[in-house]
C-alpha cells in the first residue's frame, strides 16, 4: 500500500529525512516513532503529498506521492489542526465532503457513522464553543469523509484526556479491522505499542531500527529477572562469577546493589537464568530459599531510549556526503564515525 525508497529531504545544508526506506502492507498500523526533530513529521507530510521529497521514490495507494489523484486516496490528521470554528461539525465535515465531490446521501452517512462512533454529541454546535478533545474527534471524522484507503495521523491523541484517547486509540485499531491502512506517530509510546503492528524508530533524520514491536523488543532489549528470597542471597562464588562475567562488578559493592529489601523479602535483579540458578544457590547457602521469581520484558519505551541514546552523525548535508546505510528488519543502524574534524 505505501513504498518508500531511499526519501531523503533537505532543507539547504539542513537534512531532515536522510535516506529513508520502508513500507507498510495494506490493512496495517505503521507507527513512526522518536524524539522531538526526528523527521517524523516532514515523513508523514511526504506521504500526504504535502511536502516534496529532494530524492528516493515514495509510492502510497499505487500513486506517486506528488500525483493529486493520491490525494483522494488518503485522509491526513496533522498533529495541529485548527477548524473552522463558526462552523459546526456537520457543515464542516459536508464543506470537506463537497470538496471531494462525494454526494450528500453518501457523506451524511459516513459523517453519521464517525460521529457515532466517536461518540459525539452537539453536532450543531459552533466548533469554537467545543473542548479540544471534541475537535479532534471532528478532524478525525474529517480524514474519513472521502473514504480514503490510507490514512496518515500525526500525533492523533495529542494533549487529550485518558478517556477520548483511549476513544481513539480503539478507534484507529477498528480502522485495520476495515481494511484501512494506517500510518502514525506518537510521543508516547505505550500508545504505539498497543496498536502498531509494525514500527519505525527514527533519531536525527534517520531510521534507526524497523520491525514488529516484538522483533525490535527482543532483538535490541535486555530481559530481566527478577529473584525474590526469603533471606539476602550470601556472596558465593558463583554469584560472583557470573557478575563478573557479566561486566557488572567493577567492586564488591556492586553486587550487594543488585540486592534490595522490598518488604519482608529480598529481591536481585539479574539478566539470564544461569544468573538466577547462582542467586538460588546463594539463598540455599544463606539458609533461605526462592520464594518468586518474576521477569520483566523491555516496554517499547526502554528500547527506544537506549537506540536513539546512541551517537549519530551529522545532519548538514554540505553538499551531500556519502548515504547511512539503512537499517535491516527488526534492525538497527550502528552509524558510521562523523567526518574528522565535526563537531
Amino acid at each position: 500500500m505505501i513504498e518508500v525508497e531511499g526519501l531523503r529531504k533537505t532543507y539547504g545544508e539542513f537534512a531532515a529525512v536522510v535516506d529513508s526506506t520502508f513500507s507498510v502492507e495494506e490493512g496495517e498500523v505503521f507507527g513512526i516513532v522518536g524524539p522531538n526533530g526526528a523527521g517524523k513529521t516532514t515523513t508523514l507530510k511526504v506521504l500526504a503529498g504535502l511536502v516534496d521529497p529532494t530524492a528516493g521514490e515514495v509510492e502510497v495507494a499505487g500513486f506517486a506521492s506528488d500525483d493529486p489523484e493520491m490525494r483522494r486516496q488518503l485522509g491526513f490528521l496533522p498533529e495541529e489542526s485548527p477548524l473552522y470554528e463558526e462552523m459546526t461539525p456537520l457543515s464542516y465535515l459536508r464543506f470537506f465532503a463537497d470538496l471531494y465531490d462525494v454526494p450528500r446521501e453518501a457523506a451524511d452517512e459516513r459523517i453519521e457513522a464517525a460521529l457515532d462512533r466517536l461518540e459525539l454529541d452537539h453536532r450543531e454546535r459552533r466548533l469554537g464553543d467545543m473542548s479540544k478533545g471534541m475537535k479532534r474527534k471532528v478532524a478525525i471524522a474529517r480524514s474519513l469523509v472521502n473514504d480514503p484507503d490510507v490514512l496518515v495521523y500525526d500525533e492523533p491523541a495529542s494533549g487529550l484526556d485518558p478517556v477520548t484517547t483511549n476513544s481513539v486509540l480503539e478507534f484507529t485499531r477498528e480502522l485495520r479491522e476495515t481494511g484501512k491502512t494506517v500510518v502514525f506517530s506518537a510521543h508516547n509510546l505505550y500508545h504505539v505499542e498497543s496498536v502498531c503492528d509494525r514500527v519505525a524508530v527514527m533519531n536525527e533524520g534517520r531510521i534507526v531500527a524497523r520491525g514488529s514491536v516484538d522483533g525490535i523488543r527482543e532483538r535490541h532489549g535486555e530481559t530481566a529477572y527478577r529473584v525474590f528470597t526469603d533471606v539476602s542471597p550470601a556472596r558465593t562464588d558463583a554469584l560472583v562469577e557470573i557478575f563478573d562475567d557479566l561486566g557488572d562488578l567493577d567492586n564488591l559493592d556492586d553486587l550487594d546493589g543488585a540486592t534490595e529489601e522490598v518488604g519482608d523479602r529480598f529481591r536481585t535483579t539479574v539478566p539470564t537464568m544461569d544468573a538466577v540458578e547462582a542467586v538460588r544457590e546463594a539463598a540455599a547457602a544463606a539458609g533461605g530459599e526462592v520464594v518468586d521469581i518474576r521477569t520483566r520484558e523491555p516496554s517499547l519505551e526502554d528500547v527506544f531510549l537506549d537506540i536513539v541514546g546512541r551517537p549519530m552523525p551529522g545532519r548538514y548535508t554540505g553538499g551531500g556526503g556519502d548515504a547511512e546505510p539503512e537499517a535491516t528488519e527488526d534492525d538497527a543502524t550502528r552509524p558510521a564515525e562523523p567526518p574528522e574534524g565535526a563537531e
